[in-house]
């Protein structure tokens, strides 16, 4: 398992990324729902707000996969 210049090997760095740029998403498109709630467009605003729980799971799903990685042991060579 290849260990980066960051210390973390590149799986785990690779779900902390997903799961940062998920996470960030998410927060972006709640500016993103209330625009388009504010045009009066709710069906573009359920299309954001069911893309931002799809980014919700991702992230999620990321933080699994990690909590199980941080129990294993590392594999040898």
């Amino acid at each position: 398992m290849a260990t980066g210049e960051t210390g973390f090997d590149d799986v785990t760095f690779d779900l902390v990324s997903v799961q940062y740029h998920s996470l960030k998403a998410g927060h972006d498109y709640g500016q993103y729902v209330r625009d388009a709630r504010n045009a009066g467009r709710d069906d573009i605003a359920s299309f954001f707000e069911q893309v931002m729980a799809e980014d919700s799971a991702r992230a999620k799903q990321c933080h699994e996969f990690i909590k199980d990685l941080a129990g294993s042991t590392p594999a040898t060579a």
